[in-house]
């Protein structure tokens, strides 16, 4: 009968510098310049999140810039317009993905094709026809259809153009891609036309997908849970469970008793377990929607940090501000700060500053203070760039 493999014990600075590493955020540039930059970081990092809030720039060329210090907007646009080697899917969210992983969300559209979209359960078969003729005779944003009667939203984010259901509908059975954006203004073309294909490939299987799904967490996260790998996708858990038990049997993975973490398994790759120093001269404001943070729980047990996203809390009863981003100095995340970007002014505005963590000690604080400020000025250029 063979033994259980050895748990390896990790503090939670041990697994910070892990998942920084991973993150690739104890570089200042790890990925280069240039739109291969970007599809080089979303290869690497698996997804980088979309999202409409722009009281800063938005979150998907947020989380860019912060492992890419001379990203450019277009450098995006050029990934996923003109090279192809990025484009949008949902992940957890809205994301912008490898064009590599495309297999991997084909049974995820196949379905919505077969069953529908409970977000789009509304949209009518004439709809879809509609918009399909229209797309197969060029790209087309919601603004070329202009003869839309407009209906009552069933929801808060749903459109009363049912053009715009229907085209939603059509991305996520994979009959459309979205082949550019100008601000959140969607191109949507075929997807077959825009990739050059004469068909779409082979999808994956299910165990290929739970791989995938590993595979991805284990380069981007360093140490991992089944919460961390199957983050909102808890119908995986089970399959994937059943990988990482085999991974461990065959030596490829090692069981790690994580600081703090009381019963919830981690496992990581050996080679990932190698120190990794990071300066605690670098310094990252960070997007909420950052791979680092968006998984709050697991923020909280590595970095001991809760962040609090107040977008949709009343003013009154809100602790770090309506957009507060957290700021990483070394291996700690020591403020949040909650800034506006006043375009129209041309400067970005501090409309709070909160101390967290080792921030909240008084000794050191003016040197921490000044390292920040210096990033607030590149984090401002970058936001009134272009």
């Amino acid at each position: 009968m063979s033994r259980a493999p050895k748990l390896l014990s990790l503090t939670t600075t041990q697994a910070r510098q892990i998942w920084l590493h991973a993150q690739r955020l104890d570089q200042r540039a790890p990925f280069g310049a240039g739109a291969q930059a970007v599809a080089d970081a979303v290869a690497h990092l698996g997804y980088v999140q979309i999202d409409t809030i722009n009281v800063i720039e938005r979150c998907h060329h947020h989380i860019l810039f912060s492992r890419i210090p001379s990203y450019r907007r277009a450098d995006l646009r050029h990934a996923q317009s003109v090279d192809k080697r990025v484009f949008e899917y949902w992940t957890h969210a809205l994301s912008y993905v490898p064009a590599d992983d495309f297999r991997f969300f084909l049974p995820a559209m196949r379905e919505h094709r077969r069953e529908g979209h409970k977000w789009f359960a509304s949209v009518k078969p004439a709809d879809t026809r509609k918009v399909m003729r229209l797309v197969r005779a060029g790209p087309l944003t919601i603004r070329d259809i202009e003869d839309d009667v407009l209906t009552e939203k069933e929801h808060l984010w749903q459109s009363r153009k049912p053009s715009k259901r229907a085209l939603q509908l059509a991305f996520y059975t994979g009959a459309v891609t979205i082949s550019e954006r100008q601000g959140m203004l969607k191109t949507y073309e075929l997807m077959t036309r825009h990739f050059g294909w004469d068909k779409l490939p082979r999808p994956a299987s299910a165990r290929e997908i739970s791989s995938y799904l590993l595979d991805r967490a284990l380069r981007s996260q360093g140490v991992v849970s089944l919460d961390s790998i199957c983050h909102l996708d808890a119908p995986r858990k089970k399959a994937v469970a059943s990988l990482i038990a085999a991974r461990v049997r065959r030596g490829e993975l090692v069981p790690i008793a994580l600081e703090g973490a009381g019963k919830q398994e981690h496992w990581a790759l050996p080679a990932a377990l190698e120190p990794h120093d990071v300066s605690p001269d670098l310094v990252h404001i960070l997007s909420p929607f950052d791979p680092l943070i968006i998984q709050r729980k697991r923020t909280n047990l590595i970095f001991g940090y809760n962040h609090l996203f107040e977008a949709y809390v009343p003013k009154a009863k809100r602790k770090l501000g309506y957009f507060a981003l957290p700021v990483l100095v070394g291996d700690e995340i020591v403020a949040a700060l909650d800034l506006k970007t006043d375009r129209q002014a041309k400067k970005l505005l501090m409309q709070k500053w909160t101390w967290v963590g080792q921030g909240k000690k008084t000794a050191g604080r003016k040197e921490l203070k000044r390292v920040i400020e210096d990033e607030l000025d590149r984090f401002e250029q970058f936001q009134l760039a272009e």
